[in-house]
This record gives structure tokens, C-alpha cells and sequence, in this order.
């Protein structure tokens, strides 16, 4: 019976020390499952927050871009004011200077002539004029709207290297 109880105890013992090993091991692997979660999700989060930052950064880039487009659109739109009061304020001073001088015409031949005279000029000022206009608008227009093309062009260009 010594022998049996004696055999017992070396099953129990060694029953005990499997569970152990075996308890030991799962608990090892947990750790190792849990450490390798939480370093999945500490990358993730990284990467979401290098995400986060670099779509900040282009939101910034956008909205500077666009500043900086109303700003040239601005100062076109001042050019072009400043422009068209100089030519209204030339346009009647010559129409004065015209009158004047109509009203000095000493026959009705000499009155057509300078009245021909003066809208020959009148017309050739007001053809420049409307190409100077255009020429600032247009070059407003392009001022405008290189900012907005260039932020465009970048971000393509960055989809692209995505890809």
C-alpha cells in the first residue's frame, strides 16, 4: 500500500507539474499576444496620427494657397479701378479740352474738323484703353489662379507617388 499511495502522490505531483508547465506556457503566450496587440495598435495610432499631421499640413498649404489667390485677385481688381478712374478723369478732361475748342471753331467746316478730330482720338484712347484693361485683367486672372494650380499640381503629383 506504501508502494500504491507512494505512486499516487508521484501521479499527483507529476499530474501538478504538467498543469503548472502548461498553465506557465499559456500564460506566456498571452503575454506575447497581448504585447504584439498592443504594439499593432501603438503603430496604428502613429500611423493615424502622421496621417492626421500631414493632412493638417495640407489643409494649411490649401487655405494659404487661397489667401494668397484673393490677394492677387484683389490687387487686380484695385489696378483695374485705379486704371478706369485715371482713364475717366483723362477721358473728360479731353472732352473739356474739346468742347473748349469747338467753341472756338470759327466756321462749321473748322467745327466737323475738330469734332472729327476728336473723336478719331477719342476712339484710338478708347481702344488702348480697353487693351491695357484686358491685358491687367488677364494677367490678373493668370496672378490669381497660380497659387491654386500650383497646390493642385502638388497634390496630384503626391496621389500619384501613392500609388
Amino acid at each position: 500500500m506504501a508502494d500504491s499511495a507512494e505512486t499516487v502522490k508521484k501521479t499527483v505531483e507529476t499530474a501538478t507539474a504538467q498543469v503548472k508547465a502548461s498553465a506557465e506556457k499559456a500564460q506566456a503566450q498571452a503575454e506575447k499576444m497581448q504585447a504584439a496587440g498592443a504594439q499593432a495598435f501603438r503603430e496604428a495610432a502613429d500611423k493615424s496620427v502622421a496621417g492626421l499631421t500631414e493632412l493638417n499640413a495640407e489643409g494649411k498649404k490649401n487655405l494659404e494657397a487661397v489667401v494668397a489667390s484673393a490677394t492677387a485677385a484683389q490687387k487686380g481688381v484695385e489696378a483695374i479701378s485705379a486704371q478706369t478712374v485715371a482713364y475717366g478723369k483723362k477721358s473728360w478732361e479731353d472732352g473739356v479740352a474739346a468742347a473748349q475748342s469747338l467753341t472756338a471753331a470759327r466756321s462749321v467746316q473748322e467745327l466737323v474738323e475738330l469734332q472729327t478730330s476728336w473723336a478719331k482720338s477719342a476712339a484710338e484712347t478708347y481702344l488702348a484703353e480697353v487693351t491695357k484693361m484686358t491685358d491687367v485683367f488677364t494677367a490678373s486672372v493668370k496672378d490669381s489662379f497660380k497659387p491654386i494650380n500650383e497646390r493642385v499640381t502638388a497634390s496630384v503629383e503626391k496621389f500619384q507617388a501613392t500609388r
